[in-house]
């Protein structure tokens, strides 16, 4: 058992490794909350820091994950400039669904939902809540999964560093 925990890490760690200074992938294509087609390369943030989350309305870390970061997120703009992306993994059947759910949280992000998980695939995505670090290239530098209370504190304190400029080591 400690040598699969162990393997697990290994391949977690390099392929986290692997993906810094990716590129976000730019012919992805998402749907709006209102159901309008759009690719990914419309996720910019004029030269300044991005997040994407990946979630569900299914996955509750992803949703405490999110409601942690409402309760800061127009502090950390005023601060950073940061702009978050949260992209639903919600399938077809459970899309209808996501608008309102948005709405009673009341999150102030862009979000966009990924029905048929292109972009999920596309930037590797396995488990929700998956969370993607971009610098002000658009290049990915940091990345994390699963969510617990207070990881948000480490994400901000990245995001300050990314927004000076500085590296993440």
């Amino acid at each position: 058992m400690k040598k699969l925990i162990l393997t697990l890490a290994a391949i977690v760690l390099c392929g986290s490794m692997m993906a810094q200074n990716a590129k976000l992938p730019e012919n992805v294509t998402l749907k709006t909350l209102d159901g309008k087609t759009v690719q990914s390369s419309v996720i910019q943030n004029d030269g300044k820091p991005i997040i994407i989350s990946f979630w569900a309305t299914w996955c509750k870390p992803c949703n405490k994950e999110l409601d942690a970061i409402r309760e800061v997120y127009e502090e950390w703009q005023d601060e950073t400039g940061v702009k978050l992306v949260a992209i639903s993994i919600d399938d077809a059947r459970a899309a209808s669904r996501v608008k309102p759910w948005v709405n009673g949280h009341e999150w102030e992000y862009e979000v966009y939902l990924d029905q048929n998980q292109d972009m999920k695939r596309a930037m590797n995505v396995v488990n929700v809540p998956h969370v993607f670090l971009l610098n002000g290239e658009g290049e990915i530098v940091w990345q994390h999964t699963t969510y617990t209370e207070g990881s948000e504190e480490e994400l901000i304190e990245l995001v300050r560093k990314v927004a000076k400029g500085e590296p993440i080591e």
